[in-house]
């Protein structure tokens, strides 16, 4: 019994180390699916940011348009009755 935990032992530390070895190969990088969902990913963020910056765009416009009124807003404010 002492010889299989020994040879299980000696397996063991050699295929340790030759995991932990610096030659064992390179990673092949990101695959084909990792790709498209980065690309998912920005697109999802470009399509987020193009209205965002039309929606700032109005607010901006709006916030500094002239304070000029049409005739039925004028009157609208004025909740006095004489």
């Amino acid at each position: 019994m002492r010889t299989v935990y020994a040879t299980v032992l000696a397996l063991f530390i050699t295929g340790t180390q030759a995991l932990a070895s610096a030659g064992g190969g390179d990673g092949e990088g990101l695959g084909l699916f990792a790709m498209f969902f980065i690309a998912f990913g920005i697109l999802i963020i470009l399509f987020q940011f193009i209205p965002g910056l039309m929606m700032l765009g109005g607010m901006l416009a709006a916030l500094f348009k002239s304070g000029e009124k049409k005739p039925g807003e004028a009157l609208a404010g004025n909740d006095k009755t004489e």
